[in-house]
């Protein structure tokens, strides 16, 4: 919520939200109640840089991730940090080794820190909201539901649909995946949806989870393969898992690609420095990042925010050498 909605709320001006917040006595007590009043119900907090209290290169974004030892957390992070340094701002980053108590925690402290807060969350958006009443709240890589926030969106159905069309095309017909969610992803909505359309089918048994790091992917890989050797190709969850499933197909004597196709998800950098080099369903995870903190950068100035559209970032097959 920004000062506009309060003024269009209460109807008023902006000027008169502004004396009415700042207790300025221009303004008569019964205009400046219902300021207040409109205020309070939607949950607005002026930011400091809104009020002045700060220069604008003291502003500070906060960044919430689940796992910085992930390089993908790492690398949007660095998008962030690049974005807030184009505006003389600051990057404030938490990591909550994805654990709800300590994202809960840090949620408890944020506002007190921080202009706006953007990054990656478990909680509800009820939690988020009550603990965040006021800043502007960026979500990545999930669809807000309370109409104050705003999100960043991941589309990589696309993508996928491109990694499966190309095992098909090189012969493969029994694919599996390695899924880094303890509930079925949306990444394995997208796998599925993308075999059927190649018209192959994935029984259950073929879908493996795991922990999303090298070492889930290898356990996960090992533990598929001791079910159904005959998989001869795998869509991974993210690059790391896929990288770990690299690793572990060599114990079990199989090369990469002429055993075991290998497609990965993320495009990271890191990719490039194994050996065969990752295939992998590639977002610009740097943009990610940089989208972020420009509409929480709007937001907190109050200039027009980003639309939906603009917000989404959209993923694309890049082969290498492991499919």
């Amino acid at each position: 919520m920004t000062i506009h909605d309060v003024a269009r709320t209460a109807g008023v001006s902006r000027q008169t939200v502004s004396r009415a917040l700042n207790d300025k006595a221009e303004i008569d007590g019964s205009t400046k109640q219902r300021v207040l009043e409109a205020a309070r119900e939607l949950g607005y907090r002026p930011s400091r840089f809104a009020r002045g209290l700060v220069r604008p290169d003291t502003t500070t974004i906060g960044l919430v991730v689940p796992d910085l030892l992930n390089p993908f957390f790492t690398e949007v992070a660095s998008g962030a940090l690049q974005a807030a340094r184009a505006r003389g701002w600051h990057v404030v980053v938490h990591d909550t080794a994805d654990d709800p108590d300590q994202e809960l925690a840090t949620l408890r402290v944020i506002g007190a820190q921080v202009d706006a807060v953007t990054g990656y969350f478990g909680r509800s958006d009820e939690d988020l909201d009550r603990l965040t009443a006021g800043i502007p709240v960026v979500l990545i890589d999930r669809e807000p539901r309370t109409p104050r926030f705003s999100g960043v969106v991941i589309d990589g159905e696309d993508g996928v649909r491109e990694a499966v069309a190309h095992l098909v095309s090189r012969g493969h017909r029994r694919i599996g995946m390695l899924d880094g969610n303890p509930a079925p992803s949306v990444r394995r909505r997208w796998f599925l949806r993308a075999a059927t359309g190649c018209g192959i089918s994935v029984p259950p048994g073929w879908i493996t989870g795991g922990t999303q790091s090298v070492d889930g992917g290898g356990a996960a890989l090992a533990t598929l393969l001791a079910a159904h050797p005959d998989v001869t190709a795998l869509f991974a969850f993210n690059d790391v898992m896929a990288i770990g499933a690299v690793r572990e197909a060599r114990r079990f004597g199989l090369r990469v690609p002429a055993d075991l196709a290998v497609i990965g998800f993320d495009g990271l950098a890191l990719g490039t420095l194994v050996e065969p080099e990752l295939s992998s369903v590639a977002i610009d995870t740097r943009a990610v990042g940089a989208l972020a903190v420009e509409q929480a950068a709007r937001l907190v100035t109050g200039t027009e925010p980003l639309e939906p559209a603009e917000l989404i970032v959209r993923a694309r097959l890049h082969l290498r050498e492991s499919a």
